[in-house]
Order: C-alpha cells, then sequence, then structure tokens
C-alpha cells in the first residue's frame, strides 16, 4: 500500500447545494483577500479539513466552514460552530477557526467552543454575512485592486472575464471533489489533499490576461451568467422546490458546468437564434431555463438541451420572447437575417428546425430561401434561389403547449 492510502483524512464535508455552491465563492474571495494583502505562498484545499481551508508549508492556517441559508438566529448554528471548534484532524489547538454566513443573524460575536477554541465569524468589510448575491460584486473589487498593484489596467470585459475564469477554477476543483465524495469516500478526501489550489496559480490566472478572443470571452460570460442564475435559482427556491424539479435544475447545472467554450458558443447561438450570440442577456437566461424547467417533458441533455417527438425530429428550448401577434414579423425578420450573416446558425436551423419559444401567442412557420446548408457561401446559387421558387427550410416557432402535445404523441 502506498504512503498516500495509508494516512489518516478526515471526512470530506458533504455540503448541501447552497452550501456548496456558497463555499467555493466564498474561499475564491478569501484567498484574493490574502493575495491583496501580500500573502502569496498558501494552498486553498477545498471539502476536507473543513468546507475549505488555508495551508502553508503542509500545515492548516484556518479552516472554515460555509453555511448558506440556516435562518437568521444564532442559535440554528449553534452545532456547526462546536463542530468548528473541535479539536481534530488538522485542526489543532490555536489554528484560527472562521464561521461564514449568507444572511444577517441576530449574535455574530465570537464563539467559544466547550474546549476553549474560538470561532469568529468571518467579516466582510463591516458585515459578519455576505449573501451569494453579493460575493460576486465584493470579489471583482479584489480582482481590481490586485490588478492596480500590478499596474495593470482592466476594462468591465476584462474584470468580467478574469472573475469568470477564476470562478471556474474553483468551481471545477470543488465539482470534482463533490462527486468522488458521493462515489468513494477515501478517495474524495484524498483528492482534496493533493489537489490544492496554490496562490501563484491563482495570480498566474489574474496576471495572464492576453490574448483573449471575444468568443472566448462571451463563451465563458454565457457560462458564468447561467450557473449563476441557476445557482440562484435553487438558493432561493430550495424551501419549495419538489424532488423532480431540484433533480431537473441539477443536471442542468452540471450539464453547463461541463461544457467546454467552443460547445457554449454553439448554445448560445441556439439560444437566442434571432440574435448574435453574444448579445445573450440574464433575461434571455431566465427565460430559456424556466422553459425547461416548465416542460412537462424531461430534456435530453446530448450535444445540447433538446427533446425528440415520435419521429426522431428535434425540438429545441429557447428564450424566444413573442408576447404579442405583431412579434412574428420581427422574430422573422431577426431570424432571417441572422441566418443570411451567420452561416454557423444556418448549418445548426437545418437540424433543429423546431424552435420553441419560451412565450409566444400562436405556433408559426419561417419559410428561408435556403435548400442547403452552404447556400450562403455561393453567390451564383443565392442569386438562382432569388429568381426562383426551390424547396426551402422552414423553421416552426412553436408555443409550449403545442411543442408538448406533439412530443407527448408517441
Amino acid at each position: 500500500m502506498s504512503s498516500v492510502t495509508e494516512e489518516s483524512y478526515p471526512d470530506s464535508a458533504v455540503s448541501s447545494w447552497s452550501g456548496f455552491v456558497y463555499q467555493g465563492k466564498v474561499a475564491l474571495y478569501h484567498c484574493l483577500c490574502l493575495i491583496n494583502k501580500g500573502d502569496t505562498d498558501f494552498e486553498l484545499q477545498l471539502d476536507s479539513s473543513d468546507d475549505f481551508a488555508i495551508y502553508k508549508n503542509s500545515a492548516l492556517v484556518s479552516a472554515h466552514q460555509v453555511k448558506a441559508k440556516i435562518g437568521r438566529y444564532r442559535s440554528g448554528y449553534v452545532a456547526a460552530l462546536e463542530k468548528s471548534s473541535l479539536i481534530e484532524f488538522d485542526r489543532i489547538k490555536g489554528v484560527s477557526r472562521f464561521f461564514h454566513v449568507s444572511i444577517q443573524l441576530d449574535d455574530t460575536s465570537d464563539y467559544s467552543g466547550g474546549n476553549g477554541e474560538l470561532v469568529k465569524f468571518y467579516e466582510y468589510g463591516s458585515n459578519k454575512f455576505c449573501g451569494l448575491g453579493e460575493i460576486e460584486v465584493l470579489t471583482k473589487e479584489i480582482i481590481e485592486q490586485i490588478c492596480r498593484s500590478k499596474s495593470i489596467l482592466l476594462s468591465a470585459n476584462l474584470l468580467d472575464y478574469n472573475y469568470c475564469l477564476l470562478s471556474e477554477k474553483i468551481s471545477t476543483k470543488a465539482l470534482e471533489i463533490h462527486r468522488l465524495v458521493q462515489e468513494d469516500r477515501v478517495q474524495a478526501n484524498q483528492a482534496a489533499y493533493q489537489s490544492r489550489i496554490t496562490a501563484q496559480s491563482i495570480i498566474d490566472d489574474i496576471l495572464a490576461q492576453n490574448p483573449h478572443e471575444d468568443v472566448e470571452y462571451y463563451a465563458a460570460d454565457l457560462k458564468s451568467k447561467l450557473c449563476s442564475h441557476l445557482e440562484d435559482r435553487l438558493d432561493q427556491a430550495l424551501p419549495s422546490l419538489n424532488d423532480e424539479l431540484y433533480a431537473r435544475s441539477r443536471r442542468l447545472f452540471d450539464y453547463i458546468r461541463e461544457k467546454k467554450a467552443s460547445e457554449l458558443k454553439t448554445l448560445c447561438q441556439l439560444i437566442k437564434p434571432s440574435e448574435r450570440f453574444s448579445s445573450i442577456q440574464k433575461a434571455d437566461i431566465r427565460r430559456y431555463s424556466g422553459l425547461i424547467d416548465s416542460m412537462n417533458i424531461e430534456p435530453i441533455l446530448i450535444q445540447f438541451p433538446h427533446y425528440l417527438d415520435s419521429d426522431n425530429k428535434f425540438y429545441l428550448p429557447t428564450a424566444l420572447d413573442l408576447p404579442e401577434l405583431a412579434d412574428e414579423e420581427g422574430c422573422t425578420a431577426d431570424l432571417l437575417g441572422e441566418m443570411q450573416s451567420n452561416g454557423d446558425l444556418l448549418n445548426l436551423l437545418y437540424e433543429y428546425n423546431h424552435l420553441i419559444a419560451s412565450r409566444s401567442i400562436q405556433t408559426f412557420v419561417v419559410n428561408t430561401k435556403y435548400t442547403r446548408p452552404d447556400d450562403l457561401t455561393n453567390p451564383d446559387l443565392v442569386d438562382r434561389i432569388d429568381s426562383k421558387i426551390t424547396k426551402s427550410l422552414c423553421l416552426s416557432i412553436m408555443t409550449k403547449a403545442d411543442a408538448e402535445a406533439k412530443l407527448n404523441d408517441k
């Protein structure tokens, strides 16, 4: 047996969904605060000694427990506070212990455990709490301060991109370990100890800014927006969400997390096919995920989220929002305009030509002049198509109800 497997690892913390999402964001914020203060030789360890922990020279420096939305009264946290104070595993006497909460409590004074060890409520500026929605703002402020100290000027886009990349770094590592927790606890504990994230690697990610192509930025931005929306939705809806919808939202979240930038660029096109992929907005994200949540059929999460009818025709959920009959004309014009200038989208729509609108008064058809995917690359062919009637690609823009009727008719 190797020396690694002979070591005794503490049990890995199995967090609730809100706590799990929250702990990664808090861990990133804390690491950036340390870096901003000049501390650059630490390592971040996730999901083992505590929800996250900071190590130096293989010794635990601080242990952090993270709790999201348990309640507003300190009494609901006493058991967790006592657990933080325990002397066990790497948490030896005198180690700094911090407790993070997402909502304001009635009492956030230091907690003294039965053994005399002190647990401090973590401070975010003048507050001793920070919600899931506020942590991103604070984290970006710290990134800006670090870059300013290095004489680096960040545009708003580059700051967003930087935040997306750093968040992805922490989240990916946390997900790797979290999955192992569910499959093999011992393996997960080893993974946590052996897969620490160094301060220097975080600094390198901040400084390695170029080249940043727009495609990469918008794909990373979409991923961040999708995941952020799903995180917030689950965080807000957990008390009332039934198990089926919770599981569906989790599957969609995991699907998005695992996608590469190149695949997400294509998903951008399909979420809002009437617009450039770079213009996906938060409202589009809400409509898109809301449609998937409200459909009475489970989506197929292969290649892109879609549905299949009895004839194996593809039905694609979108964020198309057409609340008035007059919107049909505008949507048709936008789609045709995009297809004319965007060969990638045209290729996609030959396969996915049944589009489910997030909202539409009625189902309608968009007739195009294109007869095969390469029509746009051959000017002579385009001229001939303009001059005579051909069998063309038809797009069905469907209401949710009509799409469900087709899909359930098997």
